[in-house]
């Protein structure tokens, strides 16, 4: 997760162009990294509720519902970075 560059009361129309071209490389690289982590929520959460051949095991279904909480918390962090970061563009 990235903050945003903000731009400083000194900095040049140069600046400013670079940092929204940086934001917005950033915002794009959250969206896709948020999008990557909610696939992974579904998969998991498929994986608890015994969807998966081969992984029907408790420990395979109490994996993936450790699994799906950990990205849910990985996507919700990269989608709140990526708006910091379309806000900064």
């Amino acid at each position: 997760m990235s903050a945003p560059n903000v731009n400083s009361p000194n900095e040049g129309i140069v600046g400013q162009i670079t940092n929204s071209i940086k934001n917005a490389g950033q915002y794009v690289a959250e969206t896709v990294n948020g999008k990557a982590a909610e696939v992974s929520k579904e998969q998991n959460k498929e994986q608890a509720k015994g969807n998966v051949p081969g992984k029907t095991s408790l420990s395979d279904r109490a994996s993936g519902v450790l699994g799906a909480a950990s990205d849910k918390l990985d996507q919700t962090t990269h989608e709140t970075s990526a708006r910091a970061n379309k806000e900064g563009i």
